[in-house]
């Protein structure tokens, strides 16, 4: 396993937890992190993410772990859509089966968001490259935690000014604060760094 470079820390501001990433960002993304939540069903995650050149995803992979419950995943992406299997040893509770229940809804995901984590949102930003007052809407491979449940989320992006992002699914809207590089500074209701 390689040393990476680069690395981010966000305190999530909804509940008590935190993400920590390392990564290499010099060609597409390759990033191993930890995200943690004292939710309902408290539990950790670590992750490791890579994508290609031009920043599609090409790989997910993720273990979720609590309180007499382990959970894995792996997600790959090729030419005929994506590969999806899961595992889990024990009992999480009145949660949905990890993996995806028809992987093929996910087919023109090019992004995995993985919940509650800052970092996946830079991945349609880098991307795409979007300018101020640019609109657009993607499909995403959106990962559930703690139950690691597949599901594809339909998501809108508008870029209100530099440094400034409207985020929007379903109901849920945030303006989100990035950096630069369009990694996360602020996410209200989630996570600051």
């Amino acid at each position: 396993m390689n040393a990476l470079p680069r690395c981010l820390f966000w305190r999530r501001t909804d509940t008590g937890g935190a993400e920590h990433v390392v990564f290499d960002d010099r060609r597409g993304l390759h990033a191993r992190g930890v995200a943690v939540a004292q939710d309902s069903a408290p539990y950790a995650c670590r992750y490791e993410l890579t994508t290609d050149d031009a920043w599609n995803t090409t790989r997910f992979e993720a273990t979720a772990e609590g309180a007499g419950w382990q959970r894995s995943l792996r997600m790959r992406r090729g030419d005929d859509g994506w590969r999806v299997t899961a595992s889990e040893q024990g009992t999480l509770a009145g949660a949905a089966l990890p993996g995806a229940q028809d992987p093929d809804r996910l087919y023109d995901a090019r992004d995995v968001d993985l919940y509650a984590s800052p970092l996946t949102n830079t991945l349609p930003l880098r991307r795409l490259r979007p300018a101020v007052g640019d609109t657009f809407t993607i499909t995403a491979a959106w990962v559930l935690l703690p139950s690691l449940a597949v599901v594809a989320s339909e998501q809108t992006y508008t870029v209100l000014a530099p440094g400034r992002v409207r985020y929007r699914s379903g109901t849920f809207t945030a303006d989100i604060e990035i950096d630069d590089a369009s990694y996360v500074i602020d996410y209200p209701g989630l996570g600051t760094r």
